[in-house]
């Protein structure tokens, strides 16, 4: 298998591998990691580019001096490295001035003072070249009904997407902005849950065409949910604006694992929608392949790179495995037994309605006999588990 390069477009948090160890009921298991050094290990690795939040590269509060030396230190890392930042995001989760959430606090002063967090980032994030703009409300959100006017949460939720949209085409900036989406932790309950609520909400806005998704893996799973149909549907209503692969066993806290270790048949599957499922085999999905991980807590620092570069070989495993899986003959018959392609073509013909449906005669249609089809799913299933496991 060959290694992964810049071509493949995958890209990383700094948070991820920059993570200590620390959990609600442990102390951090690693020393801090300098951004500097994540950049510059990561592109070793075989990145193409690397995220952040302002916070991971800017202490909260720092002065204006101190603000600057970091960021000339990074903007030097990148150069050396010749690594991208193909998105940024803002911490508004970490201060316990966020409390209650950023952009939907009850505190009308902590609401605009996160607001102009993001815009100040949303400068930043244009001046190093990025496409994507992240938001994650991981504390909008409440845990007990009383506390909370969600309609009213929604409404200050949509007035800070508006600004920001407006903000963005009044600098002329070439940036669109992704709801990440995310059920529950650390608030009992967040607003914008699934891919679904996120695109929902989305319709509501002065500029929809600004605003996607950026569905992680972990988060909708969390939900029982199955992320390659939320990801079918973010690419079917052209909203898949960045995507996050981790991995994550069943409806538990969201655990972050390493991507594929945890659901693999539909890492699988993922992996051959992104790759595989354009017009004609094309691939799907151009964005960053975009890793939002946390080394486990068990590791030393050495298990942090090991851990990145497990991200990057899994996905290029899969890729191959999928690639394969579309060129075996067996698999195409099955593919055809199963009418995966019928699909694709109209249920009403050209130029044709209701009143023609209608007037179709009944006797035309067997239902009884149509009953007695067998799709052969599961024989595609096995084809394509066999193929997952090297065994075709």
């Amino acid at each position: 298998m060959v290694a992964p390069t810049p071509a493949d477009k995958f890209s990383f948090g700094l948070w991820t591998v920059g993570w200590r160890g620390r959990d609600p009921f442990g102390d951090a298991t690693r020393p801090e990691l300098d951004a500097v050094e994540g950049v510059h290990r990561l592109a070793e690795l075989g990145a193409y580019g690397v995220s952040f939040h302002d916070d991971d590269v800017i202490p909260f509060g720092a002065s204006a001096a101190e603000r600057d030396r970091r960021l000339e230190l990074l903007r030097k890392a990148l150069a050396e490295t010749g690594m991208v930042v193909p998105m940024v995001t803002t911490n508004l989760f970490t201060h316990p001035v966020f409390k209650d959430g950023g952009f939907t606090s009850n505190d009308r002063d902590v609401r605009r003072f996160a607001l102009r967090k993001v815009l100040r980032n949303v400068e930043l994030a244009a001046e190093l070249g990025a496409r994507t703009y992240v938001l994650w409300g991981g504390r909008e959100g409440a845990e007990y009904d009383s506390a909370k006017d969600v309609r009213a949460a929604l409404d200050r939720y949509r007035e800070s997407l508006d600004v920001l949209t407006e903000f963005v085409q009044d600098r002329g900036y070439d940036l669109r902005f992704a709801i990440e989406p995310k059920p529950n932790e650390p608030r009992g309950d967040i607003l914008l849950p699934t891919v679904g609520h996120a695109l929902a909400f989305i319709t509501t806005l002065a500029h929809p065409e600004l605003v996607g998704v950026n569905p992680e893996v972990g988060h909708e799973q969390m939900a029982g949910l199955n992320f390659a149909h939320g990801i079918a549907q973010a690419l079917w209503q052209g909203k898949l604006f960045h995507i996050d692969l981790n991995g994550q066993r069943g409806i538990k806290y969201d655990q972050d694992l390493v991507f594929g270790h945890g659901d693999l048949m539909n890492a699988f599957g993922l992996v051959d929608l992104l790759e595989n499922g354009g017009p004609d085999g094309a691939p799907a999905y151009d964005g960053p392949r975009h890793f939002d991980y946390k080394p486990s807590r068990t590791e030393d620092i050495a298990g942090v790179w090991d851990s990145a570069a497990a991200n990057m070989r899994t996905y290029l495993l899969l890729k191959e495995r999928a690639r394969a899986f579309r060129a075996d003959p067996e698999v195409q018959e099955a593919l055809s037994v199963a009418g995966v392609a019928d699909l694709r073509t109209p249920t009403l013909a050209a130029g044709e309605g209701y009143a023609e449906l209608l007037a179709e005669p009944e006797a035309d249609f067997d239902p009884d006999r149509a009953g007695e089809r067998g799709y052969g799913f599961v024989r595609l299933n096995q084809l394509a588990l066999e193929h997952l496991l090297g065994a075709r």
